[in-house]
């Protein structure tokens, strides 16, 4: 029989659970968790836990222990952050309406907009305590599948170099900037498409504090 954090982890106990329903291993998710603590400290870096991957808020006095705070994409999300798993709250959203915006802000510590015409929009209303940032687009493709692809031809997700370059006096606010093109893929992945932002948008760089690599580790 295996221990389950501190219960026993039976045939009995199986057979006695209402379905559906997760069982959660709490001593595996510490051991990841220990590994992303790890690979924060040693990079200097801010490792996020996605809610649109994993949100379980049963396990967030665990997650808060390791991780600095969390990826959301609606209000209700950012609630969830803020009132279960603590630490920062980061919020990204293809599109803001004028309602959801306004229940965000007491929720979020940073804000990524999609577009310049969405910052445009929404950055007078953006408090000094809160940072903003922009979703670029460095159309470089590496996720197989074109539905899950981010950076496909067309995509909608983030502003590309030309866009970027055409609204470029109207990014005082903007401390920060975010990229998202992975799905299940790993180091090397990412490393080829950071050369890529590099190459398009480091001239960019010293008006940012940060940037955010966004998932698909």
């Amino acid at each position: 029989m295996e221990q389950f954090g501190r219960i026993e982890f039976t045939n009995e106990l199986l057979s006695s659970l209402r379905t559906p329903c997760y069982l959660i291993h709490e001593n595996r998710i510490e051991d990841n968790l220990k590994w992303l603590k790890f690979v924060q400290d040693d990079a200097d870096c801010k490792i996020l836990l996605a809610f649109k991957g994993f949100a379980m808020w049963a396990v967030a006095p665990l997650v808060r222990k390791y991780l600095t705070g969390v990826s959301a994409s609606s209000v209700n999300e950012a609630r969830l952050g803020r009132e279960e798993f603590g630490g920062e709250v980061h919020v990204y959203a293809p599109a803001y309406s004028q309602e959801s915006f306004g229940r965000i802000l007491k929720y979020a510590n940073h804000i990524v907009f999609n577009s310049p015409s969405q910052w445009k929009t929404f950055r007078d209303k953006v408090p000094a305590g809160i940072k903003a940032g922009l979703r670029i687009n460095p159309e470089h493709c590496e996720v197989d599948t074109a539905l899950y692809d981010p950076c496909a031809p067309f995509s909608r997700l983030g502003t590309t170099l030309q866009n970027f370059l055409d609204h470029i006096d109207s990014f005082d606010g903007i401390s920060g900037l975010h990229f998202h093109n992975l799905c299940e893929l790993n180091s090397d992945a990412l490393e080829r498409t950071l050369n890529k932002v590099e190459q398009k948008f480091s001239f960019f760089f010293d008006r940012i504090s940060w940037i955010n690599f966004g998932g698909g580790h």
